[in-house]
């Protein structure tokens, strides 16, 4: 009898999930300070949507964290058009909540991905935008 080959899950680790904070919080911080550029913007769509992508690719079954994230990006994209019509890059106070509960969220659910997922669906995200596909939309 053959051995079943099950791929090797390399579980996230908590220096990862720091990254990811990183990439969310602090250039939400920077919008909320009136210090939010493009770059940042740029830094917290990507990790939220990265994280997004894993979920639905590994059929997670957390109660609502796709559909938030989902919320999340529909303001970022609303930001993100702003920002590029006026070259003015905020959040405002009514986008806020969208966006704060967004990154609750993504970092409540890191956990249950791996370093194998967030990386492909990374260079998957890098690969559609740099082709100039929205990535918020159902690509992936």
């Amino acid at each position: 009898m053959a051995k079943k080959h099950t791929p090797l899950r390399v579980p996230v680790t908590q220096g990862l999930k720091d990254i990811y904070a990183m990439d969310m919080l602090l250039p939400y911080e920077a919008a909320c300070e009136g210090r939010f550029s493009v770059t940042a913007f740029a830094r917290l769509a990507m990790a939220i949507s990265v994280i997004r992508c894993a979920l639905v690719h590994k059929n997670t079954q957390i109660l609502n964290a796709v559909e938030t994230l989902d919320e999340a990006i529909v303001t970022l994209t609303t930001v993100r058009n702003r920002g590029d019509a006026t070259d003015v890059w905020e959040i405002t106070e009514t986008e806020r909540p969208s966006v704060a509960r967004g990154i609750q969220v993504a970092e409540e659910c890191i956990g249950v991905l791996d370093v194998a997922l967030l990386e492909t669906m990374a260079a998957t995200l890098f690969e559609v935008t740099a082709k100039g596909i929205d990535p918020s939309q159902p690509a992936v």
